[in-house]
């Protein structure tokens, strides 16, 4: 499937974020939310979300893995509700990937995906390459990454260098140095 941009939906990618993160697996207590450090990385990634829109930012991209994609899709879907320019893109990498979500995850994953402004599936099947497919399709059709990172040797790691690599805008939130790193 070749996808081109979403400037071709109406999209202005210079008004346009991704985000990138790990899987609550790879986080800190397992991506515990009722944990305090996840809490404060959730509250970290939402000031960035809220900084973005104070800096002009109206559409928001998510991959839709579960942990950091579907939280920042969460509160993008919350931020739209109050401000109808802000629209939420859904670049799922491929076509069943929310089959096998459960309980509130699948719910939240169901919701997020019938409210998106836009929903790209980037391959019909699962294929070994369409995790990367998917996050440079992100990359490519925004100016500005918010990543939340503790691997670097992970997609999310590939997916900021990448970013840097074309010179979009990265905001980094390194869960090792506990602070927001702006590239």
């Amino acid at each position: 499937m070749t996808l081109t941009s979403i400037a071709n939906d109406g999209f202005d990618i210079k008004h346009t974020c991704c985000f990138s993160g790990h899987r609550p697996e790879k986080l800190t207590q397992n991506g515990n939310i009722n944990s305090p450090q996840i809490r404060r990385l959730v509250s970290m990634l939402y000031l960035e979300i809220e900084n973005a829109i104070k800096e002009g930012y109206t559409n928001f991209i998510t991959g839709m893995a579960r942990g950091v994609d579907l939280w920042a899709a969460g509160y993008v879907y919350e931020k739209r509700v109050k401000n109808p320019d802000i629209k939420l893109i859904c670049a799922i990498p491929y076509k069943d990937q929310g089959k096998k979500l459960r309980n509130a995850e699948k719910w939240e994953y169901d919701n997020i995906v019938a409210s998106a402004d836009k929903v790209y599936i980037i391959e019909n099947e699962y294929t070994r390459d369409c995790m990367q497919k998917r996050n440079r399709f992100m990359v490519n059709n925004s100016s500005k990454v918010i990543a939340v990172v503790d691997n670097y040797r992970s997609g999310t790691g590939q997916t900021i260098n990448y970013a840097l690599s074309r010179g979009i805008d990265v905001h980094i939130i390194d869960i090792n140095n506990n602070a927001p790193i702006l590239k």
